[in-house]
């Protein structure tokens, strides 16, 4: 008995086909970065053509963004929601740390040329991925404001983004996940103090 399935039947359709798309091309951006970001390396990864990915995406940025959209959403968990200020922080930074921090700081330094060629900074390219969006840090924080832990007086942005951006220095600097210690330092011996709150005895 020929047991072979029928090549048509192994086409992939509709939002198996653009996953699988999605999924070549930000893995050839993480292994290439944007400069062998082309739609033949892609395609031959994928194991279809260009025209496949022409229908869909007519440019390299239209792709490139679609698919660090694509890996965002792929990535997504819900908020955690501990019962603290301080175990949601570390709850949400090791989240963090579990499925994008190492990827994020590759592709901050692999898209170097992207940056070049479309005149953007890696600043507007995160507030274009995001939108709208509210920020899991800023679900956190109201959290702890509407458990009493804060008042609430507004943060500035740049204290909020801190320990993100912490976490993602870390993760650039060693391209590895950032070990859990080093998170407990960001939230007890940085952010909490910066925002006026006392971290727990043992770790001062």
């Amino acid at each position: 008995m020929n047991l072979d399935i029928p090549a048509a039947a192994k086409r992939r359709h509709g939002v198996e086909l653009e996953n699988a798309l999605l999924d070549a091309a930000w893995e050839q951006l993480v292994s290439g970065g944007y400069s062998a970001f082309t739609f033949d390396a892609i395609a031959e990864r994928a194991g279809t053509s260009r025209p496949v990915l022409y229908r869909r995406w007519s440019t390299r940025e239209a792709l490139v963004l679609a698919a660090m959209q694509h890996f965002m959403t792929q990535g997504a968990r819900p908020v955690p929601d501990s019962g603290s200020l301080r175990g949601d922080l570390i709850a949400l930074l090791t989240q963090a740390n579990e499925t994008r921090s190492v990827a994020a700081a590759v592709i901050s330094v692999q898209l170097a040329t992207y940056y070049q060629e479309n005149e953007t900074t890696p600043d507007e390219l995160r507030r274009h991925l995001l939108g709208d969006r509210t920020s899991a840090m800023e679900v956190v924080i109201r959290r702890a404001i509407d458990r009493g832990e804060l008042t609430d007086a507004q943060i500035a942005p740049r204290i909020l983004a801190l320990p993100f951006d912490l976490l993602r220095n870390e993760a650039l600097m060693t391209l590895k996940p950032v070990p859990a210690p080093t998170i407990i330092e960001i939230v007890d011996r940085i952010f909490l103090p910066l925002i006026g709150q006392d971290a727990p005895p043992a770790t001062r």
